[in-house]
């Protein structure tokens, strides 16, 4: 197990790594961490690591590793959402023991990175990650990135979630025991930073939704697969904080918003 809340608040996308090869202790540990990883969807998600040199792979974005973690996974009931819950899971025991990571999509030799995975008919490798120590100053390209992507924003609190419905804004105070857990949320990464996600709280109940604002792509939803990350901080802070619970299908009759999509429930048991 590894502090969660830590790492969730220490968080940075690294793209800019130092050139040294990962130790063979920290690659055991994280090949260890790997074959243990579940999501509460029970959706069978396959991590490999790959050497760029070995199968050809390239980001424009990345500098100074040639090592990768990417993963499939085949398309079935919730198949983005607990993608995107293992693949985050990963990322942030892979920042407990000083590995960075960042989650990439669209800048990667995606031909290549399918190849090296032997992604099937009916399987998809949304994304991958970059792994490697981190760089004592980021490249210049990666500081633009960061800034373009206002990286370093989140969409306020009340903005995300919402108190009963989707009429009233939720504060972090009358959130109560899911305040912490929806502030880890928040702040979750997400392609483009998008921030996809929302959520309404009732009672014992937090029902998550997706914000859509792009098009899907052969690879399944892929703001689903974010909402996944994010529901992985949540998990992991409720469970981290001593909150027994379960996600399940749960619909509630609350009145959407234009473009706003229902996706699970989390219900507190304790």
């Amino acid at each position: 197990s590894f502090f969660a809340k830590a790492m969730i608040k220490g968080r940075k996308s690294v793209r800019s790594f130092d050139g040294r090869s990962i130790s063979d202790e920290d690659r055991t540990a994280l090949v260890q961490y790997i074959q243990t990883i579940q999501n509460p969807f029970e959706v069978p998600v396959k991590f490999k690591l790959l050497n760029a040199r070995e199968h050809d792979l390239s980001s424009p974005v990345v500098t100074g590793t040639d090592e990768y973690i990417a993963a499939k996974v085949t398309r079935c009931k919730n198949f983005e959402i607990g993608y995107g819950y293992s693949f985050e899971s990963v990322c942030l025991y892979a920042q407990s023991i000083g590995i960075g990571t960042v989650i990439l999509a669209a800048s990667l030799s995606r031909h290549a990175f399918e190849k090296a995975m032997n992604v099937q008919e009916g399987e998809v490798m949304p994304v991958a990650t970059p792994i490697g120590y981190p760089a004592y100053k980021r490249s210049i390209r990666d500081s633009l990135m960061r800034k373009g992507l206002k990286a370093d924003d989140r969409i306020a609190f009340d903005k995300l979630f919402f108190d009963g419905d989707f009429t009233k804004g939720l504060s972090k105070e009358n959130a109560g025991v899911f305040g912490e857990a929806l502030e880890m949320t928040r702040w979750a990464p997400s392609a483009g930073n998008k921030q996809p996600w929302r959520a309404v709280v009732n009672g014992d109940a937090v029902h998550f939704y997706k914000a859509k604002s792009m098009k899907d792509s052969p690879l399944g939803d892929i703001q689903k697969v974010d909402v996944g990350i994010a529901l992985a901080h949540f998990g992991l802070t409720v469970k981290e904080n001593g909150y027994k619970g379960l996600f399940k299908e749960k619909k509630p009759e609350i009145s959407l918003p234009d473009d706003v999509q229902y996706i699970i429930s989390y219900e507190r048991s304790e």
